[in-house]
């Protein structure tokens, strides 16, 4: 599968799938009326954003550890 949206120098991007994900990509595809292309995009965007916002909430919790703000394991109840 090419992906229509050049990347940085690339002038495209092939992604191999195993063949049940590429049954199960095609099927939704054929199901939702979108393009292959178009749902792996979807899920590479997701991916990133998910993957910025998990680094984000580390850095809080990070940050909220140096300033000792936390609480121990007994106030927690485990």
């Amino acid at each position: 599968m090419t992906l229509a949206r050049p990347v940085g120098t690339l002038s495209g991007m092939e992604v191999y799938l195993p063949p049940t994900q590429e049954a199960q990509l095609t099927e939704l595809a054929v199901k939702t009326g979108r393009g292959t292309d178009a749902l792996v995009q979807e899920a590479v965007a997701r991916l990133l954003s998910h993957t910025e916002w998990f680094k984000q909430q580390v850095q809080i919790g990070v940050d909220q550890m140096a300033r000792g703000e936390f609480i121990e394991e007994e106030e927690m109840g485990l």
